[in-house]
């Protein structure tokens, strides 16, 4: 897909600048010992110049090699080679971490806004970049194609610039071009760009460590996280099969746009189904934001001189501050480990670094400011095949925090959702347990409450988290327009199941609880809401609120085995009374019963309780009642 109005490159280039065209092995001789070098990013790696670089490593020693994520090999990464090449990155990429984890090469912590500031100011100084670009237009402007990130400012401050001038690479438009002057050397190639093809990304960086997730899991993440996206939402997604699975549940949405310190190939998809229009972004309007691109040939054709992409440097694209404007904006980052405080190890496994900052403290902060912004942080429950939980009570030692627990706000696994934000540590350790693999969530609570991060009486709770299925999920439109998500009910309801009580008048507290109770106990509201979803089932109906979610509406039934009918009974905020929800929740819930074979349901109403009476004897069910002490005692049949 290109624009009409493609480049015209100077087919005489090379005779025009012939003073400063060299051949690889000239251009490298300029290069002397203890020189701090920078390598050019992602596919965009000058793998012609490198290759020249070592092969004169004789000549070189105590050179120090600057890079962030690099695809394909790295000929300089070898132990062998250590004294000569001192390799110091920003991203422990697949081709450097062995170096880097035995201790023969350097990690420089650092979010990605931060890095041209770096090189700007002198603290992290660079002598010679090593970057490739297009050939030069007419103009003499040369773009930095696929990889403009910290390209440009590395080769803004460089004291020598050698280039691999390739006439494969795009030509991106957006802040993307440099002036061919503002080079020192030029090296022409004509070589494919490095592609992810035949590269496994996992859990957003290069796979390796862990024994990966199946897809079933992977897929399910990706459909939690694509739940949190609304229509006319700016969206990031990074490296991995984690965001790559969100794609694929977006494909209903309407007018997304988009602002990524990366795109991959599957925002083609998007695309062309029309979900990403950027029509109602508040900055960059009708663009795709982007520093670089990485994924196969299909991607690099599609955004060469392509004008819906903007192709900017990650001083823009990663400022928490530009990112901030754009309304809903939604981040979307992976991790390693999360603990029960909420604290996201997104960089190492314990002492051994595996990964990086990157972007992810960039975009949590940019989300976070965001008017009706999401950061979200998904990670697999589990790793080496389901052997380890990364929801875990505390970190490894030496794990790295890359979003700190005070900026944490949504964490995503296979297993559900848990919000964050401004929630205790005992809210945050429950949502967090009740989103670990089953297999854990005991050993979990136990330690949450040993070590005093929840109350005691949480012991007896032990075997009884359960998170109800995603089935039972369905919506409801009230007349006047307003929408009513229902869904199972779960372990983290408890402070909104508190709420809705004391939101009740007195005079359906007593219709539905026969009592006048004024206040619940905690083990009464724990029994509420811990259930297990098959002889006793509990729904809620939600409304979104800036904390999360109110629940204004709740339903259950509890089977008696030896009859098969269950009990049924629900509760409506007086509010909200009157509009519909008690008969849609009846409804709902005998559909649940009746797939799971129940025959019929039984339910206790007070006389005067007029407005329940309704809702049963409209239900459509083969309805019997007696009365009996002034509580009518109905029988319902499916």
């Amino acid at each position: 897909m290109s624009s009409p109005q493609s480049p015209t490159y100077d087919a005489a280039w090379q005779e025009r600048y012939k003073n400063m065209i060299m051949t690889a092995e000239r251009a490298v001789m300029n290069i002397r010992p203890g020189q701090r070098i920078f390598i050019g990013s992602g596919g965009a790696q000058p793998l012609h110049l490198l290759r020249a670089l070592v092969a004169r490593h004789g000549q070189l020693a105590d050179t120090k090699v600057l890079q962030t994520l690099t695809l394909g090999e790295a000929p300089y990464a070898f132990k062998e080679l250590a004294d000569r090449f001192s390799v110091n990155t920003f991203f422990v990429s697949a081709n450097v971490r062995d170096m880097i984890q035995e201790g023969y090469g350097d990690y420089t912590p650092a979010s990605l806004s931060e890095i041209p500031n770096l090189f700007a100011s002198g603290q992290m100084p660079i002598d010679v970049a090593l970057i490739q670009v297009s050939p030069p237009d007419l103009q003499g402007r040369c773009s930095l194609g696929i990889s403009v990130d910290i390209v440009m400012s590395a080769a803004a401050n460089a004291g020598l610039v050698i280039a691999q001038v390739n006439r494969q690479m795009p030509w991106t438009l957006g802040n993307s071009l440099v002036s061919v002057l503002d080079l020192d050397i030029l090296v022409p190639v004509d070589e494919p760009l490095m592609e992810t093809k035949g590269l496994e990304f996992s859990d957003g960086m290069p796979s390796g460590t862990f024994a990966g997730p199946s897809g079933e899991v992977i897929e399910a993440i990706g459909e939690n996280i694509a739940s949190l996206v609304e229509d006319g939402c700016t969206i990031e997604v990074g490296l991995g099969r984690i965001p790559n699975a969100v794609v694929k549940f977006l494909t209903g949405k309407k007018n997304l746009g988009v602002h990524a310190e990366v795109v991959t190939d599957a925002i083609i998809d998007l695309i062309e189904a029309g979900v990403v229009t950027g029509t109602q972004k508040s900055m960059d309007r009708g663009k795709i934001v982007t520093s670089f691109a990485i994924g196969t040939k299909k991607l690099y054709d599609y955004v060469d001189n392509n004008p819906l992409f903007s192709f900017n440097p990650t001083e823009y694209v990663n400022d928490p501050f530009v990112i901030g404007q754009q309304n809903k904006m939604v981040a979307i980052n992976t991790a390693l480990e999360v603990d029960l405080t909420g604290q996201v190890c997104a960089d190492s496994l314990g002492t051994k670094f595996y990964s990086g900052i990157g972007g992810q403290a960039d975009f949590n902060q940019g989300a976070g400011r965001s008017a009706g912004g999401r950061a979200i942080i998904a990670l697999p429950s589990t790793a080496e095949g389901g052997a380890v939980s990364r929801i875990v009570a505390t970190l490894k030692p030496g794990a790295g925090v890359v979003t700190t627990r005070g900026a944490v706000h949504y964490v995503v696994t296979e297993h559900g959702i848990a919000y964050l934000r401004g929630k205790s540590v005992q809210e945050r350790a429950m949502a967090l347990i009740t989103i670990a693999h089953p297999d854990f969530r005991e050993e979990l609570l136990s330690m949450a409450v040993d070590y005093k991060w929840v109350h005691p009486e949480m012991v007896d709770v032990e075997g009884r988290l359960f998170v109800g299925p995603k089935g039972v999920r369905t919506t409801t439109i009230l007349d006047d327009g307003t929408l009513i998500s229902f869904r199972a009910m779960n372990p983290t309801d408890e402070p909104a199941t508190r709420d809705l009580f004391y939101s009740l008048s007195q005079e359906t507290v007593y219709y539905r609880y026969m009592s006048h109770m004024k206040r619940i106990p905690r083990k009464q509201l724990q029994n509420f809401v811990y259930v297990d979803h098959r002889n006793e089932v509990a729904i809620v109906g939600t409304v979104p609120e800036a904390h999360g979610e109110d629940i204004v509406a709740m339903g259950r039934y509890y089977l008696d085995q030896k009859s098969n009918r269950a009990e049924v009974a629900f509760v409506v905020r007086d509010d909200w009374q009157r509009r519909g929800i008690g008969t849609f929740i009846m409804k709902h819930l005998a559909n649940i019963a009746l797939q799971n074979g129940i025959a019929g349901f039984t339910a206790e109403v007070m006389r005067d309780n007029k407005a329940m009476q309704a809702v049963i004897d409209h239900s459509g069910m083969k309805v019997t009642r007696r009365l009996d002490d002034g509580v009518f005692h109905y029988e319902m049949d499916f």
